[in-house]
């Protein structure tokens, strides 16, 4: 349908965003029997789910609902209710009953058995329509605001005036799922904060989140195209300098915290030309967008994580009564048959050991610093490449402000959030589509029941 072919009424619900988390709120509005429009500025919808996952669309996670929660660290908790009425469980068997049958990956993540992400976006589509509700394309929304107290109805409810480009429609309640900051090309271009902000909202500082990782660090950058799977990383604040510690400080008898990672997680890692991407390295992202200093963070690497040091370096030094005469790069190759050669060869020599050195010939120094080079290897950060290539958007509509259990917003009634929105970022590996899909049926629910029949 065009903009021009709108029907002149009163809507009962009007989705503004025809993401991931709109057109689920538009299926379960509509299955209400309620008047429904949906409407996205883009000429086509769901553009991120057409690109997401490789263009196969990681439309889940396979857990239950407590490891969704769980993803979501802190705000986690926000997506119990949710979850409850629409489940990782019950997301597959909706999108299995709409023809797109799905396979769990070894990783947990969950596809179309045709990895085609398109396959899930037209399915999303029919459902929609065929629940009844009316869907409108390039249709770009210029203002939501509440109409006057001598436009409310019979019963004293308020309506909502949403403005377009030549006309203004009206609708009993509005949903905003118009996505955060990432991939501004997908139309993603944070229209619906300041909307929020106006109906009294606060919006918690956005950063962009699942983005790849800037590195100016020579060796790695040439060891671009390598992947790396599972690698742990963390990311460290530098140590502070002896000398920049004031006398005060160093007289304080006081025991010396011990220094934590900023952030950790483990996965696939792989290198590029200007840093590091893989889900290892966006998964940490958010911390380095959103660290608040100008220090040059360091991200470190354990190549091995289920491996010890101490036991890796026994097994090291075995080898050199076992096969001294053997060369150090053929011993190491041997033992993490995994690894690409280019990454072995790097790493023994980032240790200041020649890989054609025998390992007879190697000393116990010489042997600590191989280990410390595959299981702690360090690269300079210069932090991210932003909002452009940033899967999801840390931060948004203040989830405090918000009814978890309903999606509507507690500042205004009949207003209701979903999907990115909201100050909801999870990792990488259909979480952040299962937040989307159960907040966005929640609030397209409660949006069309809010009000009973005039």
């Amino acid at each position: 349908m065009t903009l021009e072919s709108i029907p002149d009424r009163r809507w009962d619900v009007v989705i503004v965003g025809g993401g991931a988390a709109g057109l689920m709120a538009a299926a379960a509005a509509a299955q209400q029997d309620k008047a429904v429009l949906l409407l996205e500025k883009n000429r086509k919808f769901g553009v991120k789910i057409l690109m997401s996952g490789g263009t196969r669309c990681n439309i889940t996670h396979n857990c239950d609902i407590r490891g969704i929660v769980q993803a979501f660290g802190r705000n986690g908790k926000f997506l119990h209710s949710a979850l409850s009425a629409m489940s990782p469980a019950q997301v597959v068997e909706l999108f299995e009953s709409l023809g797109v049958e799905t396979k769990v990956e070894s990783t947990g993540k969950v596809f179309p058995v045709s990895n085609k992400a398109i396959d899930v976006r037209d399915a999303l589509m029919r459902y929609a329509v065929d629940s009844g509700a009316v869907l409108v394309n390039e249709c770009p929304v210029d203002g939501i605001s509440v109409a006057q107290d001598a436009d409310c109805d019979a019963d004293g409810r308020s309506s909502f005036r949403i403005q377009l480009s030549h006309r203004v429609l009206e609708s009993a309640t509005v949903v905003i799922t118009t996505g955060g900051l990432s991939f501004p090309g997908c139309g993603t271009t944070g229209d619906g904060y300041a909307w929020a902000e106006s109906f009294g909202h606060s919006i918690v500082p956005t950063v962009p989140a699942l983005t790849p990782v800037l590195s100016n660090c020579e060796w790695a950058n040439e060891l671009k195209g390598v992947t790396i799977d599972p690698t742990s990383v963390e990311i460290w604040e530098p140590e502070e300098s002896p000398e920049l510690i004031s006398t005060a400080q160093a007289s304080k008898k006081t025991k010396k915290k011990k220094r934590k990672p900023i952030a950790m997680t483990s996965g696939s890692f792989l290198f590029t030309h200007f840093g590091f991407s893989g889900p290892a390295a966006m998964d940490v992202s958010r911390a380095i967008a959103a660290h608040p200093t100008k220090k040059t963070l360091q991200l470190k690497c354990d190549f091995v994580p289920d491996q010890k040091s101490e036991s890796l370096l026994k097994s090291l030094v075995q080898e050199k009564n076992r096969s001294g005469s053997r060369s150090i790069l053929r011993v190491v190759s041997e033992k993490f048959p995994g690894f690409p050669k280019r990454l072995t060869e790097r790493l023994i020599e980032e240790s200041g050991v020649s890989c054609e050195s025998r390992v007879a010939e190697l000393s116990s120094a010489d042997f600590n610093a191989i280990v410390n080079s595959i299981k702690k290897a360090s690269f300079p950060l210069q932090g991210t490449l932003g909002y452009e290539k940033a899967e999801v958007t840390a931060g948004g509509v203040k989830l405090s402000e918000v009814n978890s259990s309903t999606m509507e917003s507690k500042l205004q009634e009949g207003l209701f959030f979903a999907g990115e929105i909201l100050d909801l970022d999870g990792p990488i590996g259909g979480f952040n589509f299962q937040s989307a899909w159960s907040t966005g049926w929640v609030a397209g629910l409660n949006a069309a029941v809010r009000f009973p029949p005039r």
